[in-house]
């Protein structure tokens, strides 16, 4: 084999190693998102809405939560009608504490701590196609959400964030068999104060 054919087959070999390296990486983002996914959803809003949240004496304790009637990224329905606890978890996919607590829910969900019969629902809010970590679909997919809990997708003018009086992320809302709010909380929260939370909150 001479230089010049030598040479040849080395282009060769390094552009199928560079173009099989962009192969993957598209595969892998393909693989990664979610076909026909839409990042806004109408909402629709049953009830008064909630006071804005505060770190004081939460006046919406004991009020009766709005309802949320909605769907997922595919068009899928999701309600939040009464009738079993439901933890409503408020996201923002640029919100960096946000990014952290859902790994921490995924594992909270794996390790058996989740209390019996709760229901657990994300709401996708805030989002921007401007700021990181967009768009939510895919990192809630990438962090195996969906195949655990449902997810609501909120409006661009974030009608159920608004509904629930949510301040800060990630913002989470619990609500009884009876619709009324039993605890709210905003910012990041441990597996197990979360569990120790929501069982104070039912009498458990």
């Amino acid at each position: 084999m001479n230089k010049i054919t030598t040479l040849v087959v080395g282009i060769v070999a390094v552009l199928a190693a560079i173009f099989g390296v962009i192969a993957f990486t598209a595969s892998s983002d393909e693989d990664a998102s979610l076909e026909g996914a839409s990042e806004f959803q109408n909402v629709v809003v049953t009830g008064d809405a909630l006071p804005k949240f505060d770190d004081g004496a939460d006046t919406a304790i004991g009020m009766t939560a709005p309802v949320l009637e909605g769907f997922g990224f595919l068009g899928n329905e999701v309600t939040t009608t009464p009738g079993t606890p439901m933890l409503l978890v408020f996201l923002a996919h640029w919100c960096p504490f946000c990014q952290k607590e859902v790994p921490v829910l995924v594992n909270w969900n794996k390790s058996g701590l989740v209390p019996e019969n709760l229901d657990v629902i994300a709401i996708a809010t805030g989002t921007d196609a401007a700021q990181p970590n967009f768009p939510p679909s895919v990192w809630l997919a990438n962090e195996k959400w969906p195949e655990l809990w449902p997810v609501m997708v909120d409006s661009e003018d974030q009608t159920a964030a608004n509904a629930f009086g949510l301040a800060g992320y990630p913002y989470m809302t619990l609500i009884g068999s009876d619709g009324k709010v039993l605890w709210r909380n905003s910012g990041e929260i441990s597996a197990e104060a979360l569990t120790d939370a929501i069982n104070v909150a039912l009498g458990n």
